[in-house]
């Protein structure tokens, strides 16, 4: 590739009377074309100095004083955003030329300017849409160019524009709608949108669309654009079947809930509150004789298949297909944690089949999230799957590294975490310790996980610090610091990633005759080891879900993969693994 020059980015005061002197002002500027006659994109900004909030609009146009005005003149309403953004004093544009742009980097460009912008925790994006483009002649000098755009805008506001690292750690950035989509996921999308739209045209009820794909398959960036997109058109006069359409977003987990809810608050969707919420909120306010018409679900294997304190219904599912003519549910066998959520192989194939008849199943094969080569999925999948110790392959883009002791793999763990260029690092176990929700222990502070001389807290118990600067409760548990002297869960990291994850390996996963053995007397999941009420019959389900727990943390991280495990049969293997002894 040649060398890619710098970009020439410059900033105006963004009222009337600076946009029509554009001409004039830039007339002396080296390499003026690239601002004046070439593609260019812009970026809008007004703070709100009370609340140290932003809003922002990025647009991309062939020509940025024409565009400029025609946003001025778009709305006479003092409240709306051109308005009020001309009026304030502190409103700003930078406008970003550069000699390789064209139509299709300029677009590429003003979609990753939007992902960005969306995930920095005070700004507020205005934008509607974006249009991502497909192959063109400069598509390889996209990210080269954005980084160099991103650390000149950063030379002028660092507040405005973080770290590239720090944005791209973000849960809120890992699930959001404007990520490029793989051909997998945009065929999908395109699928799932025509379906949708037949379905409320047709005034078809009860549909249900099934998205299976194994953790890293990219479920819930596929649903979150799936969603954005379907939230404008409904707000559009130029789609007259989605136009007015009602449409709510669904996750029985509360760390991703947290982040669906920043998304919807940052994008301008959540004005009624409800549109993102719990299962059990949605069945408890909608009635079957008044359907909704889309309802997309995240993590749908985590939904409820028995009646409990919270929920008197005997199946989830079921229940919010009655409230909405189409639901669209994404879903992994394989993450099924709680008996509270099991379902039989028989009763999930019908499933499957009835959606398959209907053209209604999409199944995603391509594995995004574990960046490293086929053998190493393979030995993951291997000790997961076929519950095996095989030797571990080499693989200079992946870290899997087995450790001879928890206290040496938290220390490394915590070396990776502050280093920031490695991202969020943390360290998880199987729910093999004793911990209770609301309760405090008799003889210690927290509740802890031990191993010999090894002791560190549970999640979500250190206090967090006092920041103001933070707030904490738009965060997930990885994305907060102090959670880097914790020991994370199933239900605190599941739906997540992690750059480098470290796993301890409890006394409920043995090794005997060379295969994993889940054993339910060692683990404090009463959701696992008590045995569930199902058909009319009481059953054990204990080692599915442990198996289930297993699959959840050693698939967190992106970069590596630090293990030890406490069972000494186990652990042996596992060292012997790493010297490819076996």
């Amino acid at each position: 590739m040649e060398k890619i020059n710098s970009p020439i980015v410059k900033k105006i005061k963004y009222d009337k009377k600076e946009i029509d002197k554009i001409d004039s002002s830039f007339s002396n500027l080296k390499d003026n074309n690239y601002i004046l006659s070439y593609p260019t994109v812009y970026i809008v900004d007004d703070k709100n100095k009370h609340q140290d909030q932003y809003s922002v609009y990025v647009g991309e146009t062939t020509d940025i004083k024409r565009r400029s005005l025609e946003h001025l003149k778009e709305d006479s309403d003092p409240n709306n955003f051109w308005q009020k953004t001309e009026n304030s004093p502190t409103s700003e544009m930078y406008i970003i030329g550069h000699d390789h742009f064209n139509k299709s980097l300029t677009l590429d460009i003003e979609n990753k300017l939007i992902h960005y912008m969306s995930s920095v925790n005070n700004v507020t994006l205005d934008n509607g849409r974006t249009n991502p483009q497909s192959d063109y002649y400069t598509e390889d000098e996209l990210d080269a160019i954005f980084s160099k755009i991103w650390n000149k805008l950063r030379e002028d506001n660092k507040e405005l524009f973080p770290l590239e690292r720090v944005i791209r750690d973000s849960a809120i950035f890992k699930s959001s709608p404007f990520h490029k989509l793989t051909s997998e996921q945009l065929n999908a999308k395109d699928e799932i949108m025509m379906k949708i739209e037949e379905a409320i045209n047709r005034n078809k009820e009860k549909q249900l669309i099934l998205i299976n794909g194994s953790a890293g398959t990219g479920k819930t960036v596929l649903l979150s654009s799936i969603f954005f997109e379907l939230e404008n058109e409904s707000k559009h006069d130029d789609n007259k079947i989605l136009e007015g359409s009602t449409n709510y977003l669904l996750v029985n987990h509360d760390q991703q809930l947290k982040v669906y809810e920043k998304i919807a608050e940052k994008l301008g969707l959540n004005k009624d509150k409800s549109v993102v919420s719990k299962p059990t909120s949605f069945i408890n306010h909608h009635s079957p004789d008044n359907k909704v018409d889309v309802v997309l679900i995240d993590e749908a294997h985590l939904l409820w298949t028995q009646g409990k304190q919270s929920y008197q219904g005997e199946n989830q599912l079921q229940d919010i297909i009655d409230r909405a003519k189409v639901v669209v549910a994404v879903y992994d066998e394989n993450q099924i944690l709680s008996r509270e959520q099991y379902m039989d192989s028989e009763d999930m194939l019908r499933l499957v089949l009835e959606a398959s008849l209907e053209g209604n199943y999409i199944k995603l094969h391509n594995q995004m999230r574990i960046n490293a080569n086929k053998q190493t999925v393979q030995w993951i999948r291997g000790l997961i799957d076929k519950k095996t110790v095989f030797n571990i392959p080499e693989d200079d883009k992946y870290d899997l590294k087995i450790f001879k002791d928890p206290q040496s793999m938290y220390k490394a763990i915590k070396e990776k975490s502050a280093n920031l260029d490695n991202g969020i690092s943390r360290l998880l176990a199987t729910f093999d310790w004793k911990f209770i929700k609301g309760k405090h222990p008799d003889d210690e502070q927290y509740w802890n996980v031990k191993v010999g001389d090894f002791s560190l807290p549970w999640n979500l118990q250190l206090p967090k610090p006092r920041n103001k600067k933070v707030n904490y409760k738009d965060l997930s548990w990885a994305e907060q610091d102090h959670t880097i002297d914790e020991v994370g869960s199933t239900f605190t990291i599941q739906g997540f990633d992690l750059n480098y994850a470290a796993v301890i390996i409890g006394p409920s996963v043995k090794l005997r005759d060379g295969k994993l053995f889940f054993d339910k007397s060692a683990s404090f999941n009463s959701k696992v080891t008590q045995r569930r009420t199902y058909k009319n019959q009481k059953i054990d389900v204990s080692t599915d879900l442990l198996k289930n727990e297993l699959n959840v943390l050693l698939t967190r991280g992106v970069n590596g993969l630090y293990i030890y495990a406490v069972d000494e049969e186990l652990q042996k293997e596992l060292l012997k693994a790493q010297k490819g002894d076996i």
